[in-house]
């Protein structure tokens, strides 16, 4: 999994990179708010981490232009802005996760994993098929629908 982490702050951009890539994940680093628009179109990313106080150009503005050029890649914001109304903010600019700071990166990790695997569509051990009245879960077989006769 390629994912972008957009952080002004060494220490933690340095250890985001590194846990990350302990971990298996891809990781490319940016420090600078002007880098990261220019980024997100040039190179195929599966999710994006991103820091709203940045140098160059605010997260959140950042968020909206890649939004408003249609990408739909998936942004989880990483910021020490806590407060409810920046939270709500960024969710409602485009944000698909929220996570303010201090962070543990085990919790970066599975966030991570869960909006990759939102994003392609994979719910976990289920199946159905089209058209059928039954529906596989957890290896049993379970009624979709009633029929009435």
């Amino acid at each position: 999994m390629r994912i972008l982490v957009v952080e002004d702050d060494a220490q933690i951009g340095d250890g985001l990179k590194m846990g990350l890539q302990q971990l298996g994940f891809a990781v490319d680093w940016l420090r600078d708010g002007r880098q990261a628009l220019a980024a997100l179109p040039a190179a195929p990313y599966d999710a994006v981490v991103l820091d709203l106080g940045l140098p160059g150009m605010d997260g959140m503005d950042i968020l909206a232009a890649w939004r408003r050029a249609g990408r739909d890649e998936p942004v989880l914001v990483l910021t020490a802005r806590d407060a409810l109304a920046d939270r709500v903010g960024g969710l409602d600019a485009g944000a698909d996760d929220y996570l303010a700071k201090p962070f543990a990166l085990s919790e970066v990790a599975a966030r991570l994993r869960a909006l990759t695997r939102r994003r392609h569509g994979q719910c976990g051990p289920c199946s159905a098929t089209a058209g059928s009245a039954w529906t596989r879960w957890r290896g049993r077989r379970r009624w979709t629908a009633r029929r009435w006769s």
